[in-house]
Order: C-alpha cells, then sequence, then structure tokens
C-alpha cells in the first residue's frame, strides 16, 4: 500500500527516509556521503516522484520503492 507524503508529520517522514538511509549499504564511490546529503537525495526522489513510500502491512513494515520512468 502506498502511503503519500502528504499524510506523514515531518518528523514521521525523517524517520522513515532515516531508517531508509541507515538501513541501505549503498556504495557512494570514493567518498562516502554524509547523512544530510543521503537524507536529501532520498527527500528529493520522493518529492520528484522517483520513489515512494511502501507499507506492508502484513509485515508492518515500511520501506522506499523506486518508480521506473
Amino acid at each position: 500500500m502506498e502511503i503519500p507524503l502528504s499524510s506523514l508529520s515531518p518528523e514521521a517522514l525523517l524517520a522513515v527516509v532515516d531508517d531508509f538511509v541507515l538501513r541501505e549499504g549503498t556504495d557512494y564511490g570514493r567518498h562516502e556521503a554524509s547523512l544530510e546529503s543521503k537524507r536529501a537525495d532520498v527527500m528529493n526522489a520522493l518529492k520528484s516522484g522517483r520513489a515512494r513510500i511502501h507499507f506492508d502491512p502484513e509485515t508492518e513494515t515500511v520501506t522506499l520503492v523506486p518508480v521506473a520512468p
């Protein structure tokens, strides 16, 4: 089930983004990106529609999923 950004408080949205950023072992190349930079990248993807928040009621988990262009 997709969760609209507008249905989350700023604090809840940040918690979802942080959970994703800290959980995903993303390779940023030679230089590690800061937490703030990773947060900004994910927030931009969500706000631009390149990613969506998905809730799985069976496992009661939230994750971010990419959207095909």
